[in-house]
């Protein structure tokens, strides 16, 4: 397991834990109390690194490298009973775009979300999530596809931002996020958007419309990344934490502006930390949703929708 800086005190003592049963498997003797105890202390000094998180500190959770990713969601809530889709019928499949036909407990449901690497092969192979124009175009032929057979749309959303390469832009980067938005603020059917990760930039927005936007609890949302804002004010990226409190980027600060729904809580540690209870709570939460969604009629969804978007920001004259 990897662990961040300030999860030091965890590794510690979960290297006791290994030290103890080493011993106890070792010699023959009778360990179990002292584990039990270190197990019990491992609980609160994580509750406690975890219950006063900075936002950057959030930021860095929501990067951690044994965070799962959005095919693995989508694997364990559909049990299996999903097939990817590819291609935006003009330039190729982007692999850092994933999306398909997926049930949930019986419930037909188009997934679309970006995709990041577990190792450094597969992180290249899906461009470190980073979708190019022709991964926002696969997004909506997949989103128009769900609304022709009448199939809830749930994306998830996880990255660094739209890829800025200069062919990115030269294939329409910008025409295609801002396709997608006017597309999904009046697309038919439900839309439920999670933000699992990674929310940066219109990378995030191109499939980030939804009658429903929710965070969970470890991860951030933003118009740019702390490195990137520092960068730009700084000139340097030593003053990330600082970019990263001033962005108000966390869920509760994005809770408080009106921008998102809901937040979903994190088993302790983070998602990482317990995944099967992760993949059940988010798979709860999009059952509820799209049940009581599916009972709206399109044209109340599409209101509503927009007057939620509408109202957001503030004017002054």
């Amino acid at each position: 397991m990897n662990y961040l800086e300030f999860e030091e005190p965890i590794k510690t003592l979960r290297e006791q834990i290994d030290k103890a049963k080493d011993i106890e498997e070792k010699n023959d003797l009778d360990m179990k109390t002292t584990i039990v105890e270190l197990e019990a202390k491992i609980e609160e000094v994580t509750k406690e690194i975890y219950g006063k998180l900075t936002p950057w500190e959030r930021v860095l959770v929501s990067r951690h490298p044994d965070r799962p990713y959005t095919l693995d969601y989508i694997e364990s809530i559909t049990e299996g009973n999903f097939i990817e889709l590819h291609g935006d019928r003009t330039v190729k499949d982007d692999k850092a775009m994933v999306g398909g036909f997926g049930e949930l407990d019986g419930r037909p449901i188009m997934f679309i979300g970006q995709q990041k690497g577990s190792n450094t092969k597969m992180r290249q192979y899906r461009n470190f999530g980073m979708a190019n124009p022709e991964g926002y175009r696969k997004a909506l032929r997949l989103m128009k596809l769900a609304e022709k057979f009448n199939r809830p749309v749930v994306t998830l959303i996880d990255t660094p931002g739209a890829y800025p390469g200069l062919e990115a832009e030269e294939r329409g980067q910008g025409e295609a996020i801002a396709r997608n938005l006017i597309e999904m603020v009046q697309l038919k059917v439900p839309i439920i958007c999670v933000i699992i990760g990674e929310g940066a930039s219109g990378g995030a927005l191109g499939i980030g419309i939804g009658d429903k936007v929710m965070m969970l609890e470890n991860t951030w949302y933003s118009v740019i990344s702390p490195e990137s804002c520092s960068s730009i004010l700084w000139k340097s990226w030593d003053h990330k934490i600082t970019a990263a409190e001033a962005l108000n980027l966390t869920g509760d600060d994005m809770q408080k502006l009106g921008l998102i729904d809901d937040i979903i809580p994190e088993p302790l540690g983070g998602a990482h930390n317990n995944r099967d209870e992760m993949f059940a709570t988010i798979k709860q939460v999009l059952i509820e949703n799209i049940d009581s969604l599916m009972k709206q009629g399109a044209d109340k969804r599409i209101s509503q929708r927009i007057r939620k978007f509408s109202n957001m920001g503030v004017v002054t004259a």
